[in-house]
């Protein structure tokens, strides 16, 4: 062997916040395979919470000490501002979600056994519960941590599945209603192999564009490359098809309402927060970073892809009678706003504000999201979660304090002001009209003009109808659950009256993207 190999440097101080998840994640597994049942879930969740609380003391840390100038792990990993801030933003979501999913009511006893057979009824009387759930989400979060600090097209798509397949084995653990849950795992798996597998030749023919899967060295092969056009735009759409699928953009949403209604709510909220961020993070850093120079072939296209997300989110969720399924296209929505913001690009000022616009966006409906995803866990009926919009007709008479918090959510997600929202999709619009984008900006008005009304419709509902005699119960919120509601509905009052202080963290660390 040539003994002149360099050995690879890995600068596991810059590393250490996504080492910390996965070490606990490693941790974990073993707990599965050598604690006696009865201890694993009260090993396992301090261990989770612990491991992401000092994954975020870690990442605080790094933008005390100065943001890295110099990509880590041998240029693989971009340890820059906008990696830090979402990677906090995540850490965050993630702590809050897996408070969530400490109740154990929402995972089923035995997934391996046949819904509704004697196994399951066994299983359920007898107490089990999967408490693998916890090292897979934090394998999840790990992947969600890397995906948009990845700057090497191949490690993002490691990350990409890291990311992904846990979360297709979470969607198919809920209690009630199996076969819809193990569907919507289904789904997801089959959609997100097709999208990967998009990514990956996309991955490939820029490979053989440019020669490198570096994403500073696609973009300098750009303007030095010659007579391979085909390879550069096939491979640029595949790359956009699987990021977009990862965000739900249109026309590649179609997953996102079954999967959302099927997954336990915790898995839900995990979802609808940490994965946005992390694929949007990872959206930026490929068409930015990779294919900034080609914006005036991808930005038209992107213009599309936009409009027709915000149109089908805004309009088939009026449509909808399950809360979850309502949520999930309130979500496409959002995801048509914040695409938005990643047109809206020109000189490096007016990028370095579209993108401190969209990390704020992030950080105010991530949490925003979570909360209202908590508040459906404690709305039940006899059949488990009451999902059917009639079941909630009434609730601000059973319970004023519940419907009131989940209203405020609401009309954060309409963008009303003196809430988050509204001051989210301003940053957004703001950048846009900056750069150029006012149709955009119009339909993005327009479209959330429609949303509002199924927010409004929602709240009519539970203030303005009687309840039914055999209404939905509100069950009395786990320590955990009263938590997280508390904290999403403090941060969405926090930063819609007080957003500048998050404005300028995000604006800081959008500055490090373009200094560097």
């Amino acid at each position: 062997m040539n003994g002149n190999i360099p050995a690879p440097t890995i600068e596991y101080a810059q590393l250490a916040p996504m080492l910390v998840v996965f070490g606990a994640a490693i941790v974990g597994v073993l707990v599965e395979a050598f604690a006696p049942r009865y201890l694993r879930s009260a090993i396992h969740l301090p261990i989770t919470l612990l491991s992401l609380a000092a994954a975020f003391g870690l990442t605080i840390w790094q933008v005390v000490k100065g943001v890295p100038t110099k990509a880590a792990a041998m240029g693989a990993v971009a340890v820059d501002g906008p990696s830090l801030f979402i990677w906090g933003t995540i850490l965050v979501l993630a702590f809050v979600s897996v408070l969530l999913i400490n109740d154990e009511d929402h995972f089923v006893a035995a997934a391996a056994a046949v819904p509704g057979s004697a196994e399951e009824e066994q299983a359920l009387h007898a107490g089990a519960g999967h408490t693998e759930v916890y090292p897979l989400v934090l394998f999840a979060v790990g992947g969600m941590l890397l995906f948009p600090a990845a700057n090497d097209l191949l490690v993002m798509f490691v990350a990409l599945e890291v990311m992904s397949l846990p979360l297709y084995l979470l969607c198919g653990l809920a209690r009630r209603r199996r076969l819809l849950s193990q569907e919507a795992a289904v789904k997801y798996f089959l959609l997100g192999a097709f999208s990967s597998a998009f990514f990956l030749y996309g991955t490939a023919l820029l490979y053989g564009y440019a020669g490198s899967v570096d994403l500073a060295k696609i973009s300098t092969a750009l303007g030095a490359v010659g007579g391979q056009d085909t390879l550069l735009y096939v491979g640029a759409a595949m790359l956009g098809v699987g990021l977009l699928f990862k965000i739900g953009g249109a026309p590649f949403q179609a997953w996102k309402p079954d999967v959302y209604q099927g997954s336990p709510t915790p898995i839900t909220a995990l979802m609808a927060s940490g994965t946005l961020v992390a694929a949007f993070g990872a959206l930026l850093r490929v068409f930015w970073v990779a294919l900034g120079g080609l914006d005036w072939d991808w930005s038209p296209v992107l213009w599309g892809v936009a409009i027709l997300t915000m149109i089908v989110g805004a309009v088939l969720a009026i449509t909808q009678t399950d809360i979850k399924r309502m949520l999930a296209y309130s979500s496409i929505a959002h995801g048509g706003f914040l695409l938005v913001g990643v047109v809206a690009t020109g000189t490096a000022a007016q990028n370095s504000a579209s993108l401190s616009a969209i990390l704020f966006y992030l950080v105010a409906y991530g949490f925003t999201t979570v909360g209202a995803f908590a508040i459906v866990t404690m709305v039940r009926d006899a059949g488990g979660e009451a999902w059917h919009l009639s079941r909630w007709a009434g609730l601000g008479k059973r319970s004023p304090l519940l419907a009131g918090t989940f209203a405020f959510f609401l009309l954060a997600f309409a963008g009303i002001p003196l809430t988050s929202g509204f001051f989210g999709k301003y940053a957004v619009f703001q950048a846009a009209v900056s750069g150029g984008a006012l149709p955009l900006v119009i339909v993005g008005v327009v479209t959330s003009a429609v949303a509002a009304f199924f927010y409004v419709r929602v709240i009519v509902l539970m203030f303005f109808s009687d309840p039914a005699a055999d209404g939905p119960s509100v069950v009395l919120p786990s320590r955990g659950t009263a938590l997280v509601v508390g904290v999403a509905a403090l941060a969405t009052v926090f930063l819609g009256v007080f957003p500048q202080p998050v404005l300028d963290l995000a604006q800081n660390a959008a500055h490090s993207l373009f200094v560097r």
